[in-house]
């Protein structure tokens, strides 16, 4: 099993959104039994609570399925999985001063590079999701793509 842990800072709008559209794109290539999503936050402020509504209303108008908690990153997750994808610099910085471990930690916009930005706007502050679910979107297609040709899925 191949495991992928986005990571944002809270764990309400981008991380869970981007394990969503993630495991959406999973479920539609067939990879389900091959690949798993997780997300959370390197600060624990909305550990236990949804998905901020505006995440929600998003993934709903798209008809992508979440139902995830916040949850705060820890010092296993970095031997537990695969991938840790973040969303942002300081989110980097934030993984990465945890400690070293078997994943690979690499900002998620790497994937979409044709986007032309490298940080994931956080819609908490910025109130733009439909914003963060096209660079969500197309980065979970590179990744996919890369995790395909990586592991010859």
């Amino acid at each position: 099993m191949i495991r992928v842990l986005f990571v944002c800072l809270g764990n309400i709008c981008r991380s869970p959104m981007a394990e969503a559209v993630f495991a959406h794109k999973i479920h539609e290539a067939g990879l389900s039994a091959e690949i798993e999503a997780d997300s959370a936050g390197t600060g624990d402020w909305h550990a236990g609570e949804p998905a901020h509504s505006g995440t929600r209303r998003i993934l709903a108008k798209n008809a992508v399925s979440y139902n995830g908690r916040a949850r705060q990153i820890t010092r296993r997750d970095l031997d537990t999985f695969d991938y840790i994808v973040t969303m942002d610099d300081q989110n980097l910085s934030d993984v990465k001063r945890i400690g070293p471990g078997r994943a690979e930690v690499v900002p998620f916009l790497r994937f979409a590079p044709q986007v032309g930005v490298t940080e994931v706007p956080d819609p908490y502050y910025t109130g733009n999701f439909e914003e963060t679910y096209a660079l969500v979107t197309a980065a979970s297609d590179g990744l996919l793509a890369h995790i395909r040709e990586e592991h010859g899925l």
